[in-house]
């Protein structure tokens, strides 16, 4: 979803208000400015280079580089801060591009053609990217051309002013007569100084992403990759570097972020001189793209923010540029029904019967959708477990023998609770799918085996008794537009939820990765067009895929499967470090936990799901006990409110799990007019007392009512001196905090 854009010559850009103000030239020297960024290169005017000068805080001037003594085996380049680094003409340091041209040579050297200035933010072809009008975002392209083999660069900056947000991508064209094939490809490289950093990634698994990891950028190179095909459960696109001293609330950050589902690579690389390259892109084990003579590569876009503010400071900034500029959908700023799905409470134990009579039961809690979730298709090979089923996307008849209709009809007929912002509607019903995976077990696979990617006459390994469909072949996109567009038309789904369950093993070529990413986005982008209305969750085996890519097409993907709540806190406070908590479903399950075992109470349980854009159970009602279903109404009622800050307002870790026995978060309403406190206790503790809550975002001279004192204090007062809250002598015990400006 581009914006509209025009290209003004440098003549006219006075007269350009945004444009001119956010991007400046002089000659070749060019400055993009933001709120509280700028971010400054030049050409070099003897090898023209592309130089970094500044990331950073505000500045006014371009002033001489660091000075670095030329002697020894670095020299020339290597002693260069670089925008657009190739290999092999004196700069060691790891390339953003790497090209093997038609006469086998890998020697490219780009150097700058021109330069136009972009009102708006151009579309990015067959990928997902940001995007904005004249009044948002202004872009600067800066073409090279490398005169020996005739390949030419497009390198695309975009400035969003309001966020410090730098978003970059480029374009390649082969203009020779031969093959040329993209060795690596970094979307995002920019060479910083000899500052002191540390880098803040995430790592993970299944049933455990997200997990913060920080650790000291010392020379050489700092690396995590994804491999498996998608952005994965391992590692996610994203990476922070912070100074030592920056916290939560001060300091400096930047944030880099791959705006892309499909395998990639980040790096650091210190080098002697102290300079530091910064690179995110494709992983280079799933590249060797070829390109023939007149083709283009596009790299998938990369954003990257900076922060006076620290680390929160920057999370916010990228919860409001993708929620404003990267999500798409309708559903993006809207209120979320709460759901419940039918899989912990059922399983594949299904049939329109079961179903219909757990509707029933999730009317009587003030449900507002109801989903049912695996086990509902296949003919010839019943989804009675995992192993059979996939890819024959029709009702089972044993289970649902009217077909889907009669029995979303049977759903729909229960109306929502009069407390419901939804009340009075029909109950609405969604489904679970996994279109893109395939059982060896299913009508699909028998009549069509050449689907499934694999690598000639090797093995086809299955995970979760499944193979994946190649969706860099049209034909496997137009099946799956069409089985997805055959079950929506057949029923009133509101909701789909989309899952993936496997990583992809062989492959038989690197560029099938990114072929595949370009399918899936062929693909997806058809279905949420054509069906706009239709609330689209994201899932792969829980956070596997929680990433910008899709929250493009997607507002919301389910967090983790692992639904402890003690869990699910670090899970959720390592997403939201560059996810909007909007974006993220989280739901309440049955206790003892199906993973940990763990028994906690349903208010805790349900205090950390509230924190998420989608809020919903995943138990069977019936098995409720009596103290946790005189719960749910205030529960619901505190969905209901809390909700639309969720969806619009800002987010503050004010205390992580990692670092306290007493983690707490914060949303406060864009107008400050509003708040609420999460408040945990994870272990019952005779000493220390925990520490007063110091809140953020407050009008300082406001004063504001709580509802857990009862006291009416000053903005300052709360974020300065704090809140003492006193837990009772148990572990895992919480308290919901209302703020409300008087």
């Amino acid at each position: 979803m581009g914006a509209m854009f025009r290209i003004y010559s440098l003549a006219a850009l006075a007269g350009v208000g945004l444009a001119q103000q956010a991007i400046t030239t002089s000659g070749t020297n060019f400055t993009l400015n933001g709120d509280g960024v700028s971010y400054l290169f030049h050409v070099d005017d003897k090898t023209g280079d592309l130089i970094s000068d500044h990331f950073g805080g505000p500045v006014d001037d371009f002033t001489p580089p660091a000075f670095v003594l030329p002697w020894g085996w670095n020299d020339g380049l290597a002693n260069l801060r670089r925008e657009f680094p190739d290999i092999g003409r004196s700069d060691f340091r790891l390339p953003a591009i790497h090209i093997k041209h038609a006469d086998g040579d890998t020697v490219t050297a780009f150097r700058y053609k021109s330069h136009e200035v972009v009102e708006g933010k151009p579309a990015l072809p067959g990928l997902p990217a940001t995007f904005g009008d004249a009044g948002n975002v202004s872009t600067i392209i800066v073409n090279l051309h490398d005169n020996v083999s005739d390949v030419s660069a497009a390198l695309s900056y975009s400035i969003f002013p309001k966020y410090n947000a730098v978003a970059r991508s480029f374009q390649i064209t082969n203009n020779g007569t031969g093959e040329i094939s993209i060795e690596k490809a970094a979307s995002f490289s920019v060479d910083l100084p000899a500052l002191d950093l540390d880098m803040i990634e995430v790592h993970g698994d299944w049933a455990h992403e997200f997990h913060r990891v920080k650790r000291h950028i010392e020379f050489g190179e700092t690396t995590f990759r994804s491999s498996n095909g998608f952005s994965g459960h391992l590692h996610n696109p994203f990476f922070a570097l912070v100074t030592p001293t920056t916290t939560e609330g001060s300091g400096e950050a930047w944030g880099f972020n791959l705006v892309y589902t499909g395998s990639f690579e980040a790096t650091t690389e210190k080098f002697s001189n102290g300079f530091l390259r910064v690179l995110l892109g494709l992983n280079s084990l799933h590249a060797s793209l070829p390109l023939q003579p007149g083709e283009k590569f596009v790299s998938p876009e990369a954003v990257a923010v900076y922060s006076a503010n620290g680390v929160g400071g920057m999370s916010q900034s990228f919860h409001d540029l993708y929620r404003n500029h990267l999500s798409r959908s309708n559903y993006t700023h809207e209120y979320r029904p709460v759901l419940l799905n039918s899989w912990e409470g059922l399983s594949f134990n299904i049939n329109e019967t079961a179903l219909v009579k757990l509707s029933g039961e999730a009317e009587e809690l003030g449900i507002e959708l109801f989903v049912n979730d695996d086990g509902w298709f296949g003919v010839e090979y019943p989804r009675n477990n995992d192993s059979l089923g996939l890819g024959d996307w029709t009702p089972n008849p044993a289970k649902f023998p009217n077909g889907l209709k009669p029995y979303v009809d049977r759903v729909n007929n229960y109306t929502i609770a009069n407390t419901s912002q939804l009340a009075g509607e029909p109950l609405r019903f969604g489904l679970w799918v996994e279109p893109e995976m395939v059982n060896v077990n299913s009508t699909l696979y028998n009549e069509h085996p050449d689907w499934v990617l694999h690598a000639g006459k090797h093995a086809r390994s299955l995970t979760r008794n499944q193979l994946i469909l190649n969706l860099s072949m049209p034909v496997v996109q137009d099946f799956i537009i069409d089985t997805v567009s055959g079950i929506l038309d057949s029923a009133n789904i509101q909701y789909i939820k989309w899952d993936n369950n496997r990583g992809i093993h062989e492959t038989s070529h690197p560029s099938d990765d990114y072929n595949y990413m370009l399918g899936i986005y062929r693909v997806i982008d058809n279905l949420t067009t054509r069906y706009p209305d239709v609330l689209w969750e994201g899932c792969a085996s829980g956070g596997a895929r929680f990433d910008a890519g899709l929250l493009h097409y997607w507002p919301q993907h389910w967090t983790s499967d692992n639904t402890d709540a003690a869990e699910r806190l670090t899970i959720q406070l390592g997403t939201s470090l560059v996810y909007p908590p909007s974006a993220m479903g989280c739901h309440v399950s049955a206790v003892p936990n199906g993973i940990t075992g763990r028994n906690i109470s349903i208010e805790y349980r349900a205090h950390v799901a509230l924190m998420c854009g989608s809020f919903g159970f995943e138990l069977n009602p019936e098995e409720l006990s009596a103290e946790e279903r005189d719960a749910i109404p205030s529960i619901m009622q505190e969905a209901k409110r809390i909700n639309p800050i969720v969806i619009s307002g800002d987010f503050y870790r004010l205390a992580i799990p990692d670092e306290t026995n007493w983690p707490a978060v914060q949303f406060i309403s864009k107008d400050a007019s509003e708040a609420f406190v999460l408040a945990f206790q994870q272990k019952s503790t005779i000493k220390p007392a925990p520490p007063p809550l110091r809140l953020r975002g407050l009008d300082p001279k406001a004063r504001y009512f709580n509802d857990y004192d009862n006291g009416t204090y000053s903005g300052a007062t709360y974020m300065n001196g704090g809140i003492n809250i006193m837990f009772e002598r148990k572990d895992y015990v919480s308290h919901l905090i209302w703020l409300e400006k008087q």
